[in-house]
């Protein structure tokens, strides 16, 4: 009789209380600041659970690896997460981080501890690095991001972030609060079992000016969305009118083959969310014009100026900049491997070549839609296929995607319309 499976809120738990220390004991390592998790900067919903995996990882004493599990009550038997009692929705989780223990405890402490660093997003001590460090920190950002998308998640990390800042404070001295704030909710709207869209009035609208016609006025919060920066609004309309052609493609395919991102709307709406905002990046990223790695700048859809507005990282207010800095070097890198893919493909073509190679920015597209599981694999599969990327750069750049995709949540004028884009746009079930 097979071993029955553990309840996925008692595992979901137990992360959280892992979670809870792993910050602290970053927070002690100096790995994260105190204003980082005070300021709840997009990247560390991903540093924060990488570095639970990785503290896991170094903890871990079985093979094949399992994860020993707080107690339920004192009382309770010990139990330990394995792939024989892992819920199914976290297998492929599992997986991956069971793959990546031997190789991080097979690192010499300065390179474990680079590792860390790494995965904080911080350089590396040793000259030169351990090039082992970045594809063992690719993998487990990839986990990490994959977590970070569940609404469960989002719903416990703003206190798992002031558990690790209470930490080590002086009870009499000024209480620092985190200003995590969860993106709002899209799977009531999505769900399969729901009624529908809501007043969902407006069909999908099939170009930029139909998407910006699509939306009621509103009043500007009093945030970087004012009258005074429109910088936001060109950016933000631009990767609207990406999110249309993006999910433009679900409702084409239907008829046909039914796309990827339809499945996860089905089953997973916040995942699908995700999914679908990382890929209008990628849109943005690759649609020639747009993207202008040479005069640093974006030209980005405007209603008022037919050929678009230029608009570069100095015309933008400074909590802007980062992530224009960024969507420009995403654009500019996400070009060089479609011109890479290109080449490989037509060498061996020549070549005569029987197998031709799997492009790059394909396997990054199915990195952004289906993470790190891999249905109907046994772990020792999934683990060898996921070795197959070089040195990890595809995952590395779908995290970098899927990173500046969670940073958009950060950024108040993109949050409060997120969801009214969903419900105009989204696939109906």
């Amino acid at each position: 009789m097979p071993p029955s499976k553990l309840d996925e809120e008692y595992v979901q738990n137990s992360f959280h209380t892992y979670l809870k220390s792993s910050l602290t004991q970053a927070k002690v390592e100096k790995l994260i600041e105190d204003q980082v998790l005070a300021s709840a900067e997009a990247d560390l919903m991903i540093s924060g659970p990488a570095l639970c995996l990785y503290f896991a990882a170094l903890r871990c004493t079985t093979n094949p690896p399992s994860v020993p599990l707080p107690r339920a009550t004192k009382s309770a038997p010990p139990l330990e997460l394995s792939v024989d009692n892992c819920p199914p929705a976290f297998l492929g989780f599992l997986a991956v981080w069971a793959a990546a223990v031997p190789q991080i405890q097979c690192l010499i402490p300065q390179d474990q501890h680079d590792l860390a660093r790494v995965i904080c997003g911080l350089q590396p001590i040793a000259v030169p690095p351990n090039p082992e460090c970045a594809g063992i920190a690719a993998d487990l950002r990839a986990v990490a991001i994959e977590i970070s998308q569940r609404r469960t998640f989002q719903d416990r990390y703003a206190s798992d972030l002031q558990a690790a800042l209470d930490a080590g404070s002086s009870s009499s001295g000024l209480k620092v609060k985190t200003s995590f704030v969860p993106p709002p909710v899209y799977s009531d709207q999505f769900a399969a079992e729901s009624s529908g869209y809501g007043s969902k009035k407006f069909s999908s609208p099939s170009s930029p000016s139909s998407v910006l016609s699509a939306f009621p006025s509103r009043t500007p919060s009093p945030t970087i969305l004012t009258q005074d920066t429109p910088e936001i609004d060109f950016i933000r309309e631009t990767l609207y009118s990406a999110l249309a052609a993006v999910l433009e493609q679900i409702t084409v395919s239907q008829a046909h083959k039914p796309h990827p991102l339809a499945r996860l709307f089905k089953y997973d709406p916040p995942r699908a969310h995700f999914a679908a905002v990382s890929l209008a990046i990628l849109e943005v990223a690759t649609t020639e014009g747009i993207i202008l790695p040479d005069q640093n700048a974006i030209m980005c859809v405007s209603a008022r100026e037919l050929g678009g507005h230029k608009l570069t990282p100095d015309a933008c207010p400074e909590p802007l900049r980062p992530f224009m800095m960024e969507l420009i070097a995403v654009g500019r890198d996400a070009q060089v491997m479609q011109n890479e893919d290109n080449e490989a493909t037509i060498k061996a073509i020549e070549r005569g070549d029987e197998d031709i190679p799997e492009p790059r920015f394909e396997r990054v597209q199915a990195i952004i839609i289906d993470g790190v599981r891999v249905g109907g694999d046994t772990a020792d599969n999934s683990c060898r296929r996921r070795k197959r990327s070089v040195e990890g750069r595809a995952v590395a750049f779908a995290n970098r995607v899927n990173a500046l995709g969670l940073s958009i949540s950060r950024i108040k004028a993109f949050r409060d319309r997120e969801k009214e884009v969903f419900d105009v746009l989204g696939p109906r079930p």
